[in-house]
């Protein structure tokens, strides 16, 4: 025989637990009694037992014993049950009230019959309430055995607050059976399962500006979540245009993108452009990125222009789909840490959003990149980190290097974007050339007007009226 626990414990509302699912915060009161005769040690949950005492706040004397048989029956003791008792788990703990200390009982996962010993129960129950330092009121045994399962049972009743928990538990409608058991399991499974569906479904609205994405577009790729955050709706009208019109967007885009940085005067942009209106593959040097970059490093032609940072429009937060009676603020996720069935300790925390937000964004598409900006990594809240794809840290606000490899470059910035930074527009502007003669219509599309509003900078919102003429039918 051994004695997981002797002392004293603490009740509060007169209850103290056996857990041994650590999925499970515990049954309700009736859960754990339906079907019992004995209203003591509440056994109708699988994996779990609800043990009632005299005392309703305060410490109450408490031995735990597992033996390998059945041990013999103190006759002191005035009130006793017994009832059947499966672990589901190998974690298996007294816990108090609230959480407030456990004890490991390690059991094992077998059938064990449950012994539940009382002593004092009427003399604590008038008093309600024991404090430090007064005398002990009422003390309890619970003895485990192995043994088969048998109905539960009322061995001893002296007090009148056995009674009343005997009584209470005959007057409660029968336990589900198992089979209604797994159905209401089920039922609970599938609303659950509806529920965080219609959660991701609304949050991929959200995203979406409001409405649902096509397969298209959620299989894209490229930079359609950049260009989300400026025009939601203008993914959506390009996505319906169709692949003539998603080409005419494309090569508009990367057009304007080459006017705005002053590049169309040189020859083998033009050459480029021209290129794309005539559905040609690009000639050199872009269709090699290395050259690409090269050529825009030594060309003396190419103009020194810069522009501020586009920044997208303000958007309301994500609100998730309010829950079936949930009295939840659905800005906030809640949670709940229940140790007993009377026990709720509610923690709440607000989803993080707004300044502290980190956006991670390529700044270019189609297999092209630029160092597009440089930042000490430690100026504040919209401090910049910019790495090159190989894992080598790169900072470099002007060309690259003519000798340099291709380059894919990743800004994470902490903060709203710094108004003060200026995007050097010619790298911005290349690659919406070889965006827009991409395979794939409506990424060329999605990618070249992405690119081409980073090269508009803060003035973007120009570009996107004339992007919206075109897709419309209205624009050159």
């Amino acid at each position: 025989m051994r004695r997981p626990v002797e002392g004293e414990v603490h009740v509060h509302y007169g209850q103290i637990y056996v857990e041994t699912d650590p999925d499970s915060y515990g049954p309700g009161l009736e859960e754990a009694f339906a079907g019992q005769s004995a209203g003591l040690c509440g056994a109708a949950t699988p994996g779990a037992l609800w043990l009632n005492t005299g005392l309703h706040t305060g410490s109450v004397g408490f031995t735990v014993e597992v033996h390998e048989q059945a041990p013999p029956l103190d006759p002191d003791w005035e009130d006793v049950v017994e009832v059947s008792f499966r672990p589901v788990s190998e974690d298996s703990a007294l816990v108090e009230w609230g959480g407030g200390d456990s004890w490991q009982l390690d059991l094992e996962e077998t059938d064990y019959r449950v012994r539940y010993c009382a002593r004092g129960m009427d003399q604590a129950s008038e008093r309600d309430t024991r404090m430090d330092g007064e005398p002990r009121l009422d003390c309890y045994l619970l003895q485990f055995w192995p043994a088969p399962p048998e109905p539960d049972r009322v061995l001893k009743q002296t007090s009148q607050v056995a009674a009343y928990w005997h009584r209470y538990a005959r007057e409660l409608p029968p336990p589900p059976t198992p089979a209604e058991r797994a159905e209401a399991e089920r039922r609970a499974r599938l609303a659950q399962e509806r529920e965080e569906r219609e959660r991701r479904l609304a949050f991929e609205r959200w995203q979406w500006g409001g409405q649902q994405p096509s397969q298209a577009l959620r299989d894209v790729g490229g930079n359609v979540r950049g260009l989300l955050e400026f025009d939601p709706s203008l993914i959506h009208a390009i996505d319906a245009s169709g692949p003539a019109t998603q080409r005419e967007v494309a090569l508009f885009a990367a057009r304007r993108a080459c006017e705005e940085a002053g590049l169309t005067a040189l020859d083998w942009v033009a050459d480029a452009l021209t290129a794309l209106a005539e559905g040609r593959p690009l000639p050199p040097p872009f269709d090699d990125d290395v050259r690409m970059w090269e050529t825009l490093a030594t060309d003396p032609g190419v103009p020194d222009r810069t522009v501020g940072r586009a920044v997208p429009p303000e958007r309301p937060p994500f609100r998730p789909p309010a829950s079936p009676g949930s009295p939840v603020p659905q800005t906030l996720e809640a949670t709940q840490a229940v140790v007993g069935p009377a026990a709720a300790v509610a923690k709440t925390q607000a989803s993080g959003s707004g300044s502290s937000a980190a956006a991670v964004r390529q700044v270019s598409g189609s297999g092209s990149s630029a160092s597009a900006e440089c930042q000490d990594s430690g100026s504040g809240s919209s401090a910049a980190a910019i790495r090159q794809a190989s894992g080598s840290d790169a900072c470099d606000a002007a060309k690259p290097q003519a000798s340099g490899s291709g380059r894919y470059v990743m800004a994470v910035t902490f903060g709203p974007p710094d108004p003060s930074v200026r995007m050097s527009q010619p790298h911005m502007a290349l690659p919406a050339v070889t965006d827009a003669a991409g395979p794939d219509p409506l990424r060329a599309a999605l990618d070249a007007v992405f690119a081409a509003v980073v090269t508009y900078g803060e003035n973007h919102p120009a570009l996107l009226e004339e992007v919206w003429s075109v897709v419309r039918g209205t624009g050159r």
